[in-house]
């Protein structure tokens, strides 16, 4: 608990409890509104990405797998793999093959599309693409793993890994999620409401009662006299105002 002298500001957890429940309907207002936007903009805004995927088996009929050792080493021939499906010359190959004007794509950005996993335990490598048109997903994904294969066989002298699944034409996007995102801008709305109803309760220092006169001024209240009807026209009720230990009534606003 502080005083204004000292700058320090003290926080009635109470008082803010009731301000945020007499202004539910602000921040019920503003959940609706700030979803509805956030929804609207997922919808008509963002651009849909699909995604589509190839396989390839990444040991080939030469190298087999019978201890630890030969266990490591697939797990590295993995690593070099992924090096080597998005390198330069296979993604220029890539759009190459496919005729894609280097003005609309180029293999820097193609390479920030694909998506390299390997699940765990197998010998199974996914080249994943994402794009706004589904068919160029399928398209690049498939032509990836087919030039990637060439490639590697003749880079490491190796029978060419096997493409074990080419991708599909994807009919349902990944992105945007229009209710995760209506959800998040729903709660990012009563979020920021209720914090700008806290800030201005906090840094509101009208003078309501005796008590704020005792707090904030450091004068004790001997007696509080009624504002008469007349004295407020069209108040729906008296209100009495403070006065201090000189009888003078105190201002509605703390001086500074």
């Amino acid at each position: 608990m502080g005083k204004y002298d000292n700058d320090e500001v003290e926080i009635d957890l109470m008082e803010l409890f009731f301000e945020l429940k007499k202004r539910i309907w602000i921040i019920a207002a503003a959940v609706l509104v700030a979803a509805a936007a956030f929804g609207a903009y997922s919808k008509f805004v963002m651009v849909p990405q699909y995604t589509s995927t190839s396989m390839l088996y990444i040991l080939s009929k030469e190298t087999t797998l019978t201890s630890l050792a030969d266990l490591q080493i697939g797990s590295q021939l993995t690593n070099d793999y992924k090096v080597l499906v998005t390198s330069r010359p296979v993604l220029n190959q890539v759009l190459e093959n496919l005729n894609v004007d280097p003005n609309y794509l180029n293999y820097r950005q193609l390479r920030d599309k694909i998506t390299i996993d390997n699940p765990t335990d197998t010998r199974i490598m996914n080249i994943t693409v994402q794009d706004k048109n589904p068919i160029d997903a399928k398209a690049y994904a498939d032509e990836i793993a087919s030039t990637a294969s060439t490639y590697i066989a003749e880079i490491m002298e190796m029978t060419p890994p096997k493409i074990v699944e080419e991708g599909e034409v994807p009919t349902v996007p990944i992105s945007p999620s229009i209710k995760k995102n209506t959800l998040l801008g729903g709660v990012a709305g009563g979020i920021l409401a209720c914090g700008i109803i806290v800030l201005m309760t906090i840094m509101n220092d009208t003078i309501k009662d005796e008590e704020d006169v005792e707090r904030y001024l450091e004068l004790t209240v001997l007696a509080a006299i009624p504002v008469h009807s007349s004295e407020s026209r069209g108040a729906k009720g008296a209100k009495e105002q403070p006065v201090n230990d000189n009888g003078k009534r105190k201002s509605r606003k703390k001086n500074q």
